[in-house]
């Protein structure tokens, strides 16, 4: 191996060149490389403060990749360009051209539209935690019309007085389906801010909030019996941030700041210890309690859209370093006591698992859903302290199995009862003998 020309005029380093017993010759310019590295390193590579839109890692996407991207409708800049979400466009003209007909001059209002965007364009922007690889003119056409769109489509759910006939959306449920599902991905967002204020540009006077519209419109997407929309939202960073805070802020549980995790036995497993199952009346899905030998959990709806929701909030987590691992801990927990079809028997009979799905695809989805993931802070780190201890007593693990082998089943119970009465009616004649 030799090197050639390694130091040039004035002690800068210039060519190096290398030879192989092969009698190949490679050679590399120090100073360009050296230029690269520079001028890479001269970008801004610590992110802002203001990020809360992630490219999320293909490591928490390989596991179900179709959970993260959307089927019609992209909303904001990252998959503005896919040309398989280029027809819902017109969808999207058509709602914007809606919102500008109520206005008394509709080119003006778009004109203003378009400034208030212009202005806010570079904090908008700064959003996103990673590239956005469109001009400045083209990143606010993009945020105006998924902002009007999405604002006429809150407006149109909550006011059926507003749909016209022909409305592409509401009279095909298909696409309302394909908008639960796309409206709620990390990397298909836009910020709140914009939508506030498009929303405020064309607010009348009296109507509902932005934040009760939004809610209203994924009411079902956690329960039948969702959250009540009477806390003051304020601090949300686009559509996710708001569901998620709709959760977290609608709990009345504490955050525990014990570090640890601790994981508990599967439902089955549970039952036969002697805890017993109950449908939690909470208000938020995160508010599982343990009293009394007794796990409450609040009622899940198990659809098509819950694994996405659920998976890209715990991606919201991961990628974002403000965040508790809330619902990355919820999801955590599900898996443990959700193992088997035997265990999702258990909840769902105690109505504490809504499931529209096939049950085997309901466990199988349990069970995937947190890999790779990480947590710092487990949520229900006492809880499961307390489940643990309860399941080492060996009283309340005998009467479980005593109530199982002789009260399970109304066989055993009618069995149980013949056996009682036959062994009364014995002891009356036996005393009745001997007293007379």
């Amino acid at each position: 191996m030799s090197l050639i020309g390694l130091m040039g005029e004035g002690g800068k380093y210039h060519d190096i060149t290398s030879s192989s017993t092969g009698g190949n010759h490679i050679s590399i310019n120090v100073d360009s490389l050296a230029s690269s590295f520079k001028e890479m390193m001269s970008q801004n590579l610590s992110m802002s403060e203001k990020c809360c839109i992630f490219k999320i890692p293909h490591i928490l996407q390989r596991h179900n990749e179709k959970a993260y991207v959307p089927n019609a409708f992209s909303i904001g800049p990252w998959y503005h360009h896919k040309p398989k979400l280029k027809p819902t466009e017109k969808v999207k003209l058509k709602y914007l051209h809606g919102l500008l007909s109520k206005a008394p001059c509709s080119e003006k209002m778009l004109k203003e539209f378009i400034k208030a965007i212009w202005e806010i364009e570079e904090d908008a922007r700064a959003c996103y935690a990673g590239p956005v690889d469109v001009k400045p003119d083209e990143f606010v056409k993009i945020l105006v019309l998924d902002g009007c769109f999405i604002i006429e489509l809150f407006r149109k759910d909550d006011n059926e007085i507003l749909r016209e006939d022909d409305d592409p959306i509401f009279t095909m449920s298909c696409m309302l389906q394909y908008l639960y599902h796309d409206l709620i991905l990390l990397e298909n967002q836009i910020p709140w801010f914009v939508l506030e204020k498009l929303f405020n540009m064309t607010r009348e006077s009296g109507s509902k909030p932005l934040t009760q519209l939004a809610l209203k419109f994924f009411h079902n997407i956690f329960s039948f019996t969702p959250p009540p929309i009477v806390q003051p939202f304020h601090e949300q960073k686009h559509i996710l941030d708001l569901l998620r805070n709709w959760l977290v802020l609608s709990s009345g549980k504490a955050e525990d700041r014990t570090l640890g995790w601790q994981p508990i036995p599967s439902a089955t497993n549970l039952v036969d210890a002697g805890i017993k199952f109950r449908k939690g009346e909470a208000k938020s899905i995160l508010d599982i309690k343990f009293t009394g030998g007794v796990l409450e959990i609040p009622s899940l709806l198990i659809q098509e859209t819950t694994e996405v929701i659920i998976r890209n909030l715990i991606s919201y987590e991961q990628c974002c370093p403000k965040l508790s691992t809330r619902i990355t801990s919820y999801a955590i927990l599900l898996d443990n006591l959700i193992n088997t079809a035997r265990d999702m028997d258990i909840l769902t009979d105690n109505g504490i698992i809504d499931n529209w799905l096939n049950p085997e695809d309901a466990t199988q989805f349990f069970n995937k859903l947190y890999h790779d993931a990480y947590v710092k802070q487990y949520y229900y780190l006492d809880l499961c302290e307390k489940v643990n201890e309860y399941c080492h007593r060996r009283w309340p693990r005998w009467r479980a199995m005593f109530m199982r082998n002789y009260f399970g089943t109304p066989w055993a119970i009618a069995s149980q009862i013949v056996a009682a009465t036959f062994l009364i009616l014995t002891v009356l004649q036996t005393l009745f003998t001997i007293i007379k």
